[in-house]
């Protein structure tokens, strides 16, 4: 499956668990929507259960988005390394540019869609991603992520501590 849209049933039955390598409680996206080359949709519902639930203000800070960008990214690369036969590896964010963020939170009671598009990709593991969060057809956030996944995060770890 290298250029089709890889969605519903098979993606979307499929716990976001299996191509991220986050454990509860910190998996904040809900499921992946639709895969292509170098894209991925994921879904966030804000429940008062969800990770960052903030009560005063109904809803989940904007500035969790951020993760929720990463995050989907990571499921991405996850997606990518299960289709090649390969372990899914955890990865780091470098930063952002252009954030916007045009709410105060992410509400509860209403689904997200977030958007991950892969602008450039370099063999050492450094990639940037234009990302979006919708809800509806009304862009709530973006940014441009730039995200690092080396072959072998443990020794890249081990190696930074010596510096």
């Amino acid at each position: 499956m290298t250029d089709a849209v890889w969605q519903t049933p098979a993606l979307v039955e499929l716990p976001i668990e299996t191509f991220i390598p986050h454990r509860a409680p910190m998996v904040l996206i809900d499921r992946a929507l639709e895969h292509r080359k170098d894209f991925l949709e994921t879904q966030v519902c804000i429940e008062q259960q969800s990770p960052f639930f903030d009560g005063l203000k109904g809803g989940v800070p904007n500035y969790v988005g951020i993760e929720y960008m990463a995050q989907s990214i990571a499921a991405l690369a996850g997606i990518e390394a299960k289709l090649a036969g390969l372990p899914v590896r955890i990865g780091f964010l470098l930063g952002s540019r252009k954030l916007q963020l045009h709410q105060g939170c992410f509400l509860a009671g209403h689904e997200y869609r977030v958007r991950v598009q892969r602008l450039y990709q370099e063999d050492t593991g450094l990639a940037v991603f234009d990302c979006q969060i919708l809800e509806g057809e009304t862009v709530v956030a973006s940014a441009n992520i730039n995200v690092f996944q080396p072959d072998d995060a443990l020794a890249y770890i081990a190696e930074s501590r010596q510096d």
